[in-house]
């Protein structure tokens, strides 16, 4: 048996690992890598490996640095079985489908620049939106903790991973010419002591271990800190008679801000302002997820159950319709748009960002990752000026970076969780730039037997 990593290798995004045995191939995740836009074109369109010789995926949540290439797996001749929790499985069908939609529309707005400007090929979208329907058949919903086949002599369960609904850890046994052997994929883990979702379960015993590091050598404030930190944050804007614009991830970060904003509003810490939810795929989403009762801890199952409203989402004005968010550029007055993608990189995100950047009295909060090559980052490093739709901006707008929202586990909660595992034959760590890798590795009790593995590596497993 042996991994090859494809992805989210010494990078944040872009999870793909090649298991292989005599049994046949089970791809560990199929994401998009986020990035430059060059660079994320060419990782994105040509996947490194052979897509018909896969046998089976197994998928340990919808985001979609880690279910985003799913279609392109598709189209180029995969016709196995995708394997996920049942709330995943839901979660996709909105999630590739706003993806391919995105990839569309954003094809569409920069052919019509090129036409005007008389210059280049057309852009093509990475997939269609019927290139993610027919990715949808492939997919088969799973109980946590109940083993199940991808194929002949391997079995592999799920365990609850508290980092978005429906998230996991994957662990995998397996025979292979008449050896055993085992294996976790911890998948992205969340964070212990959080409301809302279930917290993460350790991960179980296994021989082998890939582990994720986005947030190796970093520590989360605690709630009540980061909750200060917002208050501050909002009063501020407040006082500048500007609007707050918050990139959120449509799954996860999406309700965890909302939640803060109610609870900070409930307490008359802050006064209320008008909270507007511009990501469709946000909206579609919290409905699904409202639906698996399984995900939840048990203060929200109850709340839930007796008709509360455990979100905040009460507050919050959904926005389905385009003509509707557009009109929210000329909103005067102050106000809170959540809108995704959480990188800046695509959505309706763009459009708010191209009518405030440029203006001091405006507030723009980043409460997430922001990968190397993303708009995101580029904002978190302050830089002077940015490209939207290829546009040069002047960035004026008050940038704040607020990490404490992050659905990732921090330092000390992953070596928490190396430790359960144990994984005496070795630990790899991937979904983490090489600076955060280094610093869980050094952290970790016997750093010698773990390994931060480059693209395309291939690591053996007795």
């Amino acid at each position: 048996m042996r991994v090859t990593f494809w992805g989210a290798a010494r990078t944040v995004t872009g999870s793909k690992h090649l298991l292989t045995g005599s049994g046949g191939t089970v791809l560990l995740d199929c994401g998009l890598f986020q990035g430059r836009r060059a660079e994320s074109e060419a990782r994105n369109r040509a996947l490194p490996f052979n897509s018909a010789a896969v046998d089976a995926v197994v998928l340990s949540h919808a985001h979609i640095d880690h279910s985003g290439a799913l279609p392109v797996l598709c189209r180029n001749g995969f016709d196995g079985k995708i394997h996920a929790t049942k709330t995943t499985v839901d979660l996709c069908r909105p999630m590739l489908l706003d993806a391919a939609h995105i990839q569309e529309k954003d094809a569409e707005f920069m052919n019509k620049r090129r036409n005007h400007n008389h210059r280049g090929d057309p852009v093509q979208p990475l997939y269609t939106t019927e290139d993610a329907e027919r990715t949808l058949d492939h997919l088969v919903g799973e109980e946590y903790e109940t083993p199940f086949e991808p194929i002949p002599g391997v079995s592999v369960m799920f365990h609850e991973a508290g980092h978005i609904a429906g998230a996991a850890a994957v662990s995998v046994r397996w025979k292979d010419n008449g050896r055993e052997g085992s294996l976790v994929y911890s998948g992205d883990q969340g964070r212990p002591n959080r409301p809302i979702l279930k917290d993460p379960t350790p991960l179980p015993k296994a021989d082998y271990l890939i582990m994720e590091g986005t947030y190796g050598g970093k520590q989360h404030p605690d709630e009540q800190t980061l909750w200060t930190s917002f208050e501050a944050v909002l009063k501020d804007a407040i006082a500048r008679g500007g609007r707050i614009v918050i990139p959120a991830f449509a799954v996860g970060r999406t309700q965890e801000v909302v939640y803060a904003l109610d609870q900070l509003f409930r307490s008359g810490r802050v006064p209320e302002l008008p909270i507007y939810i511009d990501t469709p795929l946000g909206i579609e989403a919290q409905s699904i997820i409202r639906s698996h009762p399984e995900v939840f801890d048990d203060e929200t199952a109850a709340d839930l159950r007796a008709g509360g409203d455990p979100f905040g989402m009460r507050r919050a004005t959904l926005v389905r319709d385009a003509e509707d968010s557009k009109k929210l550029n000329d909103k005067p007055g102050t106000f809170i748009t959540v809108s995704a993608s959480g990188m800046c990189e695509a959505g309706r995100i763009l459009h708010h960002l191209r009518h405030t950047i440029g203006d001091a009295k405006h507030t723009i909060v980043i409460i997430g990752y922001q990968a190397e090559g993303t708009l995101g980052k580029r904002l978190v490093d302050h830089v002077p000026e940015v490209k939207i739709f290829g546009e040069p901006f002047e960035v004026h707008a008050k940038v704040v970076v607020l990490n404490g929202f992050s659905a990732h586990a921090d330092h000390d909660a992953l070596v928490a969780q190396v430790v359960a595992c144990g994984a005496p034959k070795g630990v790899a760590i991937v979904h983490a730039d090489l600076e955060r890798a280094e610093a869980l590795k050094a952290g970790l009790p016997s750093p010698e037997r773990v390994r931060i593995p480059t693209e395309g590596h291939t690591w053996e497993l007795a």
